[in-house]
């Protein structure tokens, strides 16, 4: 079985790009499933069930996305084993354009859309700049110039990612996404002992832990602080 990490800031269009290629997939005779990672909520598994794709979800609550996917990644690509797929998707969305859900020697896709701002791709940081692939979603509402220019930011924040636009409402570049995963895409037989291609967010400090307090005495862990300006001069 293949798996293929899709990840993407919130509403970008990643579950319409991901049941658009599966549909694609289905008509070349591919099977597909898919496990939707998310925080507190979501229908997104309805909207797969009712477009035929096989689907299972995983609410983090209040642990963060990318530590979640991690714990459950083994779970998840068993499940896709046990289920005979020949291609898993899972779904993460980028909360935090922090992100990065991507494992070494498995297909990484991030999903961005031009409707984000032209500076997004240098702001979305590991999920876009280590994928193989980069889908660039609502194209049909800009204008070509706008298009071209969001592509070559894309381009400079990760110079090797092939790029692709898709339309998530008709499908138009599905089909040529489909292609890629099917016929370059490398399979998965296990993730256990498998890498992460960047370091996830880290914080183990008191809010981790159920803190509400706001002040210095009630901050422990890994605590960064700012310094806007000299305290000490300030007070004299």
């Amino acid at each position: 079985m293949k798996l293929v990490t899709v990840a993407g800031p919130p509403a970008c269009g990643k579950t319409a790009v991901i049941v658009k290629t599966a549909l694609a997939l289905h008509e070349s005779g591919v099977t597909t499933g898919v496990m939707k990672f998310d925080c507190l909520q979501t229908e997104d598994d309805e909207r797969y069930a009712r477009a035929g794709i096989p689907v299972q979800k995983g609410l983090s609550g209040s642990i963060c996305p990318d530590h979640y996917f991690a714990s459950n990644i083994e779970e998840s690509l068993a499940w896709g084993a046990w289920s005979g797929f020949d291609i898993l998707f899972t779904e993460s969305a980028g909360l935090c354009n922090r992100c990065s859900p991507h494992l070494r020697d498995v297909t990484a896709v991030a999903v961005i859309d031009v409707l984000s701002g032209i500076e997004a791709p240098r702001k979305v940081g590991p999920m876009l700049r280590t994928a193989d692939i980069v889908v660039i979603t609502k194209g049909d509402i800009v204008s070509q110039a706008e298009r071209e220019v969001f592509g070559t930011r894309v381009h400079q924040a990760n110079p090797r990612a092939r790029i692709l636009p898709v339309n998530g409402l008709t499908g138009q570049g599905a089909s040529e996404f489909a292609r890629l995963l099917r016929d370059e895409s490398a399979e998965t037989a296990t993730v256990t002992g498998s890498r992460l291609r960047y370091p996830m967010p880290s914080a183990v400090c008191s809010y981790c832990l159920g803190e509400q307090r706001i002040g210095a005495k009630h901050q422990i862990g890994n605590v960064t602080s700012i310094t806007l300006f000299d305290r000490e001069e300030a007070d004299r």
